[in-house]
């Protein structure tokens, strides 16, 4: 007979390993005692997180830090905890997103923009690399449970659709679940969510809203970790989609500020200013900055513009409203459900600061500019009764985006100023803040709340993380701050950039170079060595009110260079200020597609270009005229088409971006047992002609079924947040049909093809 160690030993020379050194006999009669695999866990005293980013939030935005939006969650957890007034983002969304995650500066994370406008260098590809892995991970892999709900603004734009790969989503990155959507925003009431990396069916519920959606789901899964495994602590992480555009939010939360905007943005500003010193969040000696040229004196537009902006307020303060109220109720749950563990809260307002991308009228739908549908897209007197529903992808006023930054100047992505990049912050540790109430004046920066998280936990960065050796972090350990107010400076230097617009921090001073605005979607023609850089003492300075440059030329190039130094040091360079161009999707060489029912939000960047060319859906399957429901459809309220039959009548509907729609509907019914169906699309501009409109026909069986015209399509973009869908509609509806319309009969495929 052959013993027992001998199979141990040849198991181990062909798996290349050494011979285990335990006491294994042939049963367990002559066995030693076994030693199950102990999990990881952390030590007793490491502290359940609540990790909460909002989007698109201005300074003096909630009443907290001196806004007009009352914000009772966040007053009551800032009682308890600190307000953090010189804390700071990288000025937009993927970016921040991807410095909180990483503890890296963002280019190197991968992230200098957006996603979406990635190109292939070291800082700008869209891709968080391996050597940068997230403090989530680490917690992970040391025994924490971990979630995130809400904005995943960091899976790249190629590795988003629902083929994967799947490492660079939330579940991939040191998440157990995920709960939330991929993209820089989402329809607050037809959003396109992702349960870990399954689409999400469309609710069902008239009263649906995304901001409850995500605290419920919140909450449940805190319920669950406390329930099945109470020693067990957990990492959760709310990103919500609020307070980004499109701005939705119940009526009974907009009718709340009926009137309240009415005296407009310049008064707005002055008393945030006069709240925000009584409040302490700002110095006594702060001053109120001016408002820029672009943006006009309230008392100089006519009553309808008033009209129509104060109305815009009205519904972003609804939003905002609802926002804190939803995320109260998940810190309520975390505080009551902590048992025997600290909870530590880290509250950050905002990603950036509020956004000016809705242009000086506001608009339906955010994207218009890019398609050249500005102007058309301006809000009217005749939208303000469905402001803030489910018919728009609706933006407000860049008049407003500046005021709520107050006092600061500017706003999301002029990251060259501080109303773009610096965000209030809430903490609250109960058991280990002494001083309840503060207010923490300290320089910090969002790459510092991953080592400030770890070292609460009782953690570090590794030096490898699954076999890759780690970039070292960029962020700096703020826990010190946390614990005492007098703890000096920790963050030193600091860099900003986007899209060349930029900025330095060193030691109190700060250098800013602003190349353009927020709503300038085409830019390539500007010169970024041709821009004035300013020079500001925030020690002394508060607001950045006072322009030192002509005064102190020699500090204004010591920090220039040392932007320069800070720029090749971090995988900044190339500079690149192109927007619309680096954004707008490039035609695909692929110009056919065979697509399956179940097929789901296949990202527009990747998927199929239907763009300024002529086209045909044609589904295979077996029809009848009883059949009714999608066929295929891409985008949704924000623009989109959708091929469907309604009670056997094709229907061929277009969207362009709520500002028209056009609907072509077939001449009569299919007949039975038809095995093919299509809508041919005949574009009738030239070649060079982008955005002309075509000529829809349908066919059965190879036989008209009806013909008509489409006026216009998009040009540029059909949606970025919602992508194609077969055989039922997972976003929001491109049109009035029964949402979400899943088809009756047999459908077996859709196919596209493009000329």
């Amino acid at each position: 007979m052959v013993c027992a160690t001998a199979f141990v030993a040849i198991g181990a020379i062909l798996s290349g390993a050494a011979p285990a050194q335990t006491d294994v006999g042939l049963t367990f009669k002559d066995s030693g005692p076994s030693h199950p695999p102990v999990a990881p866990h952390p030590s007793s005293d490491a502290p359940n997180i609540v990790l909460i980013m909002l989007d698109d939030v201005g300074y003096g935005q909630f009443g907290t830090f001196g806004g007009a939006v009352p914000s009772p969650a966040m007053d009551a957890l800032a009682k308890e905890g600190l307000r953090f007034t010189r804390f700071h983002t990288t000025g937009i969304c993927s970016p921040t997103r991807a410095a909180l995650l990483t503890g890296r500066n963002h280019h190197n994370a991968g992230f200098g923009i957006n996603g979406e406008m990635a190109t292939g260098y070291d800082g700008y590809t869209g891709v968080i690399p391996s050597s940068t892995a997230t403090f989530a991970k680490v917690l992970q892999e040391s025994g924490y449970a971990t979630a995130w709900f809400g904005k995943n603004h960091n899976t790249p734009v190629s590795e988003a659709g629902p083929a994967g790969p799947f490492n660079h989503w939330p579940t991939g990155m040191g998440f157990d679940h995920f709960y939330g959507f991929n993209g820089w925003g989402a329809d607050q009431w037809s959003p396109v969510l992702y349960n870990d990396t399954t689409p999400v069916p469309p609710s069902t519920d008239p009263d649906y809203i995304l901001n409850t959606d995500l605290a419920d789901k919140a909450i449940a899964w805190m319920h669950k970790v406390q329930s099945t495994a109470p020693g067990k602590p957990y990492l959760l992480y709310l990103a919500t989609g609020a307070t980004h555009a499109p701005h939705h939010a119940p009526p009974e939360w907009i009718a709340k500020f009926k009137g309240k905007f009415d005296d407009g943005w310049d008064a707005y500003r002055e008393k945030a200013f006069a709240r925000q010193k009584q409040l302490g969040v700002i110095p006594q000696t702060a001053k109120l900055t001016p408002r820029p040229d672009a943006i006009p004196a309230w008392d100089t537009l006519s009553a309808e513009k008033k009209r129509i902006y104060a109305r815009e307020m009205e519904v972003f303060a609804g939003f905002s409203a609802h926002t804190d109220y939803e995320v109260g109720r998940v810190i309520k749950a975390a505080q009551e459900q902590s048992g025997s563990r600290d909870t530590l809260v880290i509250y950050i307002l905002g990603d950036n600061g509020a956004s000016a991308e809705g242009g000086l009228d506001g608009t339906i739908n955010e994207l218009a500019p890019g398609n050249f549908l500005a102007a058309e897209a301006a809000v009217t007197t005749e939208n303000l009764p469905k402001l803030g529903g489910p018919d728009y992808d609706n933006h407000m006023s860049y008049g407003w985006a500046w005021a709520v930054d107050a006092p600061f100047r500017y706003y999301k992505q002029v990251v060259s100023h501080l109303g773009a990049i610096r965000n209030p912050m809430i903490v609250s540790w109960p058991s280990h803040i002494k001083d309840p109430g503060a207010v923490r004046s300290q320089f910090l920066h969002v790459i510092d709340i991953a080592p400030t998280i770890l070292d609460a936990a009782g953690m570090k960065m590794p030096e490898s993380v699954d076999g890759v050796p780690q970039k070292p972090l960029d962020g700096v350990d703020a826990l010190p701050v946390v614990l005492d107010g007098k703890t000096p400076e920790v963050r030193k230097i600091q860099y900003f950039e986007m899209m060349a617009n930029r900025g330095i921090f060193a030691n109190g001073w700060f250098a800013s170079a602003k190349i353009s605005d927020p709503w300038i979607p085409y830019r390539a023609n500007l010169d970024p060595f041709a821009v004035k850089w300013e020079l500001y003492n925030l020690d002394k300075d508060f607001t950045q009110a006072d322009d030192l440059a002509d005064v102190m030329p020699g500090k204004l190039q010591q920090m220039k260079d040392l932007w320069w130094a800070q720029a090749g040091r971090n995988n900044v360079l190339p500079i690149d200020w192109r927007v619309g161009t680096r954004m707008n999707p490039k035609p695909k060489d692929r110009n056919h597609y065979v697509l399956y029912p179940g097929t789901i939000n296949y990202p527009e960047l990747i998927g199929p270009d239907v763009r300024n060319r002529t086209w045909t859906a044609t589904a295979k399957g077996t029809f009848n005229a009883s059949d009714k429901g999608m066929i295929v459809t891409q985008g949704g309220v924000s623009g989109g088409w959708a091929f469907y039959l309604r009670d056997g009548v094709p229907v061929f509907d277009y969207n362009l971006m709520g500002i028209h729609r056009y609907r072509v509907t077939g001449s009569h019914a299919i007949p039975d047992n038809a095995k093919s169906l299509e809508m041919r699309f005949a574009y009738s501009g030239k070649a060079s002609e982008q955005g002309a409109g075509g000529v829809v026909s349908f066919y059965a069986d190879g036989k008209p079924v009806g013909k008509g015209t489409i006026e216009r399509t998009l040009p540029n973009f059909i949606s970025l947040t919602e992508g194609l869908d077969v055989g039922a509609d997972y976003g929001s509806p491109v049109a009035d049909y029964p949402f979400p319309a899943p088809f009756s009969g047999d459908l077996q495929s859709v196919t596209l093809d493009m000329r």
